[in-house]
């Protein structure tokens, strides 16, 4: 048993180190557009156009009267159409309908999402960033943490404890979207049932409720993919109604459901009174059982609060504990700092299946949590622990081993700073050394030396044939393809070329012209370290339009940063 647990805890480490490397990297491309907005001065008219088009932040509106003609009037409903209708103001019936739609693995039409997003807008610009609730009118509140796009999870809550209500009220605690497959349904859902009960449902906004997380993390894709002809007019919808969301909910002026967390410098006056886009910390913010406030180096944003931070807010607001999400945890939740945060998990099998159950929340009047955890897939419910652990522990390796070529250049440079003599060997102690160099996942090396090294030769490991082994077992078929360092690169940079372009590719056609080529280049080429002159991006440009048609779509951009590196430019 001791062995199986040492051994669920290291793929849980190789999931979640890689998750935050993930997070920190989408952070640090973030802070690059907040530096191009405040320092780069644009050389003309059209690159100021063109930065303030890709760059700028949605406006928040309380106006009723919102901008109709571009989104649900324009949109007709054919007669053909077999899915599900609505009708507003919402009935609890639609939602019904909504429900059993989804099941069928039905879609709503673009008409409805567009009008029920324009209805969800108008409501939300009228709520404060911090909503306050009661228990006094009902006999308990549910609190879900996230779901990511899980809708299976969403379905098992429902039924296990009932469909939202006056006498069943919610609090979903953020992270709505991404990842999951069904982002979109889980967002219909629970926008329909906000609409039908606004007094008994209530959504915090978490760090997943961004345009520019979702064009990293899949929802942005999926709403293309789903809804081609109008997914664009449905993006730019939801970038506003995600930056109207509240920022927390308050029960019974005794407790905090927050998405991310706490700092130091937290306040509730304040927060209630900010402009609630530009809030990271409580996104963000993880506990940790050490004192203190710190920088979140993990994430790369928000911060880490200890004990001694929760028990400070507490006493100044006034508040008896906090629930949190923002983290998966194997068992759905967790309690630290004195049970004073409680964490809260609603995607079971976040990371792969059997990797996590998933968990909800609910407090009475007496303010006593009681926790309900499930397991959504059916099949993982039937595995023993040791077919789960195995079973998540070869997703996890998989996981891993990619991350090891993604930076097969580097290692082998670090390998080979250990190798003095250049005897290609080198030591265990040495070779776990370098991967942390390189990689940067605070991973136990030495632990997981039995999954990933299988020869060892006087106790040495001959690192080239290592790293062969690692590309031939997981990418035989492509190992020629991507024999380069510099489709090594593009391959460890794709997921923020992918978050580039699709920044640039504002109405999600899949094309970018030449000039939107041009002025990218230039802002976007420090970032990628890469020292290009205007005259050679506009031949790039050129040559790498292979069909010249004006255009270039996401194969041509990814082949800009391979001829880029070549010694004619």
């Amino acid at each position: 048993m001791a062995r199986l647990e040492m051994r669920r805890r290291c793929t849980w480490r190789i999931f979640q180190s890689i998750e935050y490397a993930g997070e920190q990297d989408h952070l640090r491309l973030n802070r690059f557009f907040d530096y191009l907005m405040t320092y780069f001065t644009p050389s003309s008219s059209k690159e100021r156009d063109f930065l303030n088009r890709i760059l700028s932040e949605p406006e928040m509106t309380k106006d009723p009267k919102l901008e109709k003609s571009s989104t649900y009037e324009s949109v007709v409903v054919p007669d053909s159409y077999m899915g599900p209708r609505l009708s507003f103001p919402l009935l609890p019936d639609h939602a019904t309908v909504l429900l059993e739609a989804f099941k069928q693995e039905q879609h709503l039409h673009a008409h409805y999402v567009l009008r029920l997003l324009h209805e969800t807008q108008k409501y939300l610009t009228q709520l404060p960033n911090i909503t306050s609730i009661s228990t006094c009118c009902s006999k308990e509140i549910t609190v879900c943490g996230d779901l990511h796009g899980q809708l299976n999870d969403l379905f098992l809550i429902f039924y296990k404890n009932g469909l939202p209500s006056p006498q069943k009220p919610y609090v979903f605690n953020g992270d709505f979207v991404d990842r999951g497959k069904w982002s979109i349904e889980v967002l219909i859902i629970l926008f329909a049932f906000l609409l039908i009960y606004p007094k008994e449902v209530h959504l915090n906004r978490g760090n997943h409720e961004d345009y520019m997380i979702n064009l990293r993390y899949g929802f942005t894709k999926e709403v293309i993919r789903k809804y081609k002809e109008h997914g664009d007019k449905i993006l730019k919808v939801l970038q506003t109604v995600f930056s109207c969301l509240p920022l927390a909910t308050l029960i019974d002026q005794k407790v905090l459901i927050v998405h991310g967390g706490i700092s130091n410098t937290t306040d509730l006056d304040r927060l209630a009174r900010i402009d609630r886009r530009k809030v990271i910390d409580i996104l963000w913010s993880d506990p940790i059982p050490q004192n203190g406030c710190q920088m979140n180096q993990e994430r790369g944003g928000g911060c880490y609060f200890g004990p001694d931070v929760t028990k400070e807010i507490l006493q100044k607001h006034g508040l008896q504990f906090i629930i949190r999400s923002h983290e998966c945890k194997p068992d759905g939740y967790e309690v630290c700092h004195d049970r004073k945060v409680i964490t809260v998990f609603s995607a079971s099998n976040y990371y792969t299946e059997g990797s996590n159950r998933g968990a909800y929340l609910k407090l009475g009047p007496d303010l006593n949590p009681h926790i309900i955890q499930y397991q959504a897939n059916k099949a993982a419910r039937k595995l023993t622990m040791t077919q789960r652990i195995s079973l998540v522990e070869e997703s996890a390796y998989l996981v891993l081993k990619e991350k090891v070529f993604a930076h097969r250049s580097q290692l082998i440079a670090a390998f080979k700073g250990f190798d003095k003599t250049n005897t290609g060997m080198i030591t265990l102690d040495d070779w776990a050394k370098a991967l942390e160099s390189v990689l940067q996942l605070g991973l136990p090396w030495r632990m997981l030396r039995a999954q990933l090294v299988s020869h060892l030769i006087s106790r040495k490991l001959d690192y080239k044939l290592w790293l062969k082994q690692i590309v031939t077992e997981q990418w035989s078929s492509t190992e020629e393809r991507l024999q380069s360092s510099l489709l090594e690169n593009i391959y460890r940079n794709l997921s923020n070329l992918e978050t580039v372009f699709s920044i640039i590719d504002s109405d999600h056609s899949g094309l970018i012209s030449h000039e939107e080529f041009h002025h990218t280049f230039r802002l976007f080429s420090s970032h990628m370290n890469i020292d290009i002159s205007d005259e050679n991006i506009e031949d790039l440009a050129c040559s790498i339009d292979f069909n010249k048609d004006g255009n270039i779509d996401f194969n041509e951009f990814l082949e800009a940063f391979r001829l880029v590196r070549k010694p004619s430019l």
